[in-house]
């Protein structure tokens, strides 16, 4: 489920033109971050291999399946393991209390209950001096006539042994949102005439058919050069900028003088044009 919507991902990591979610109540094996491991209930499959320092669990139980993964890049990094293994458990915990939840609204109703799930999967998008650059895709069914599917990022600070939301590297949001309205907005109208048609008219004031604010998308940062943030990745999850059946919506733009002077002061070194 995870394989469709890598497009913007590629893009970030291969350096080519342009084209939100942690989370109770059973406990998780926790398997050392320096190696990678795979768990799960019944009846146990091959262990796929994994490079050392990446983690990969799969757990499933006759009310649930929980898949969870990072990279070694993450693994390797013990303050962000530690992290991303606090997340793995909340969430792990809370999709296993749902389960029992909708087990039993689904028997005291009279309907069958369909397994509760979700996928989370971090992969790298930009390693370069001083800054790990993440993001996650997660795919989940809690009930309903469909799953969810959703976005999460993070940066770490290497030298601060912090996790930052992207857009803390900026002056504000509003200043990001700024910077990149403009071609956002254009390639958003671009791409959805692509997919509804010829009949499609943009900003006709249905629900939509607006442009969309940064702050109801996920940001990635991304580098072609491998030593600065030279690109930005936008993703736009279903229900924002389209009904469900047009999916998610993926952007990446360059770094332009709009998007440094939008860049705070402690992160200026971090950023710089393709």
């Amino acid at each position: 489920m995870m394989g469709r919507n890598r497009c913007i991902l590629l893009g970030l990591l291969a350096g080519l033109a342009v084209t939100g979610c942690n989370d109770g109540t059973a406990p998780v094996a926790q398997p050392s971050a320096s190696s990678g491991t795979s768990v799960t209930a019944s009846p146990a499959p091959s262990a796929t291999p994994v490079p050392a320092g990446a983690r990969s669990i799969s757990e499933e139980t006759d009310d649930f399946l929980f898949e969870y993964a990072y990279p070694a890049e993450a693994g390797n990094i013990p303050e962000l393991a530690k992290l991303l293994d606090s997340r793995l458990t909340r969430q792990r915990d809370r999709l296993a209390a749902q389960a029992v939840e909708g087990r039993e609204a689904a028997r005291d109703n009279g309907f069958p209950y369909n397994k509760y799930s979700i996928e989370t999967l971090w992969e790298r998008v930009a390693d370069i001096p001083g800054y790990l650059s993440m993001s996650a895709e997660i795919s989940s069914y809690t009930g309903g006539a469909h799953g969810n599917f959703g976005f999460d990022s993070l940066v770490w600070d290497k030298e601060q042994a912090i996790a930052l939301e992207p857009e803390a590297m900026f002056t504000s949001p509003e200043a990001l949102d700024a910077a990149l309205k403009e071609p956002l907005c254009e390639d958003l109208q671009v791409e959805r005439a692509k997919r509804r048609g010829e009949e499609y008219q943009a900003d006709s004031g249905g629900m939509f058919d607006e442009c969309v604010a940064l702050a109801d998308t996920t940001i990635l940062l991304g580098s072609g050069g491998g030593k600065k943030f030279d690109r930005i990745g936008v993703q736009i999850g279903p229900y924002v900028a389209g009904p469900w059946a047009e999916g998610t919506y993926e952007f990446t733009f360059p770094v332009t003088e709009k998007v440094l002077e939008a860049v705070t002061e402690p992160y200026k070194d971090a950023f710089a044009k393709p």
